[in-house]
């Protein structure tokens, strides 16, 4: 059965920082590409970075230079470091697990909520 299980939410204050954190179990985990997605209250679902089999990263232009997307392979766990955190950051974070072939399998996680306070 693959679990992906996001934890690290909760409130902060404008400034701070969270470490969000997923799980991962059932996949082979070092051949899946893992993206982090937030969707405000009222808004889409959005992609804000993702870390590919390689190690290679990307991010939103909303969180350039302040997040961090990491892996440990050892630990089958994927890590979205945020800092400088604003407002607009609020939002339910999902972890997304995607094998990058034609027809591959995609897997979500339950979602974490982040809520950043002015």
């Amino acid at each position: 059965q693959v679990q992906l299980v996001e934890s690290g939410g909760g409130l902060v204050q404008a400034g701070g920082s969270l470490r969000l954190s997923c799980a991962v179990s059932g996949i082979h985990f070092s051949i899946h590409i893992y993206t982090w997605y937030r969707q405000a209250p009222g808004k889409e679902r959005e992609l804000v970075a993702f870390i590919n089999a390689g190690g290679g990263t990307n991010y939103a232009d909303s969180v350039q230079g302040r997040f961090t997307i990491s892996r440990d392979i050892i630990k089958n766990t994927v890590y979205l470091q945020m800092n400088s955190l604003n407002p607009e950051d609020t939002g339910v974070y999902y972890c997304n697990a995607r094998r990058p072939i034609a027809g591959g399998s995609e897997y979500w996680g339950q979602g974490t909520q982040v809520t950043v306070s002015s």
